[in-house]
């Protein structure tokens, strides 16, 4: 008699145990097993063919890419320096106000040297007086963040909270509440134009995300970095100054803020106070989504980059499909407490090295920053 096959081996040919396809069925065990990294690139290939298919004549056009490449940048350099400072463990709030305070300097050095200079030459040298002045006051404001969670030990949420309210609070006064213009017409380039049919703002995004990704991944400090957001305490012990990390860590943050107020500046022909205040949520959301632990240790600037394609192309549908500003506001927090859970949850779950407690989810020891 002819061995019977076991019914729990045998081959299904009509679906799944829950009633899949075998090609589904395939598929999502593949993802399943994949990286957090293919698993976003996934999700993001199924938000672009689910818009385009949507809204195919207003989405899938070039206008629309072309429009989608100018406006990346802004959020994107914004998405990274919230993801460096979430690498030790910390987070940055005072982004937007960073950025629209340094901006509005630029603008003011612009306005007042740009009449006394003549020639071409004189006029793309003020602009470089300016960009210096916002990339050092980004900079500065950095080191501000830095030096109240490192040594007075504010916590990182409050702190740049706090610091935040200071910056904007000094770009009103400065401007009076008003939006501020009178860039030189040359200026424009930095957030308008375009370098071999690519924005010239997507080449900057580009050239940052590739020397962070460098800087995290190929360097001594990177590795310094990533072993503090683990555990602060051990890298301590290691003799690592957790301090020197945080305010270099929150320079960088700083400095990439300035830029993406530089581009905001640019492409809106002006400068305010309250620019681009949407674009902390989305910041935060995209970090996360990016796959980076709030508690600090783990994050690439890869996921950045494939999170903020997916919420690009989400965003860009949604006003297709004319929703309102406030119903993207929920969907946006909804989708940020989702994405925490479902990381914790697999921060949770994910398996222990051998002789390593498997880990919990929960910050890491923080009784010295020092």
């Amino acid at each position: 008699m002819p061995e019977l096959a076991d019914p729990q081996t045998r081959p299904e040919p009509h679906g799944g145990p829950h009633g899949e396809p075998p090609a589904l069925r395939r598929l999502l065990g593949l993802v399943g097993g994949a990286s957090p990294l293919t698993r976003l690139a996934v999700i993001t290939a199924i938000i672009f063919l689910v818009m385009s298919l949507l809204r195919p004549d207003p989405f899938f056009t070039a206008g629309n890419f072309s429009s989608m490449a100018f406006q990346i940048p802004e959020f994107a350099l914004l998405s990274l320096a919230i993801m460096v400072a979430m690498l030790t463990g910390g987070i940055d709030l005072s982004i937007v106000g960073v950025a629209n305070l340094s901006s509005i300097l630029a603008v003011l050095v612009m306005r007042h040297l740009a009449p006394e200079v003549g020639g071409e030459a004189g006029t793309l040298g003020v602009i470089a007086l300016g960009i210096l002045v916002a990339l050092l006051c980004g900079s500065l404001c950095g080191l501000l963040n830095g030096l109240c969670v490192s040594y007075i030990n504010i916590p990182p949420i409050l702190a740049t909270l706090g610091t935040g309210l200071i910056f904007t609070g000094i770009a009103t006064v400065l401007t009076g509440g008003a939006a501020m213009m009178g860039f030189p017409a040359e200026y424009s380039v930095i957030g308008n134009g375009t370098l071999l049919y690519v924005p010239v703002p997507m080449w900057i995004f580009v050239a940052l995300a590739a020397v962070v990704a460098v800087i995290l991944s190929r360097t001594a400090f990177g590795l310094k970095v990533y072993m503090m957001g683990t555990n602060p305490l051990a890298s301590r012990f290691a003799g690592i100054s957790n301090a020197g990390i945080n305010i270099r860590i929150y320079m960088i943050c700083g400095f990439l803020a300035a830029v993406a107020g530089l581009i905001i500046a640019s492409r809106a022909n002006s400068a305010k106070a309250d620019y681009g205040e949407a674009y902390l949520l989305l910041s935060v959301l995209v970090a996360v989504l990016g796959g980076t632990n709030p508690y600090g240790g783990v994050g690439r600037v890869g996921g950045i980059v494939l999170a903020v394609l997916s919420m690009q192309f989400l965003s860009s549908g949604f006003n297709m499909m004319q929703v309102s500003n406030f119903a993207k506001e929920f969907i946006w927090g909804a989708l940020l407490l989702v994405v925490m859970v479902v990381n914790l949850l697999q921060f949770r779950s994910a398996p222990a090295a051998p002789g390593l407690p498997r880990p919990q989810g929960q910050p890491a020891p923080s009784l010295d920053k020092t």
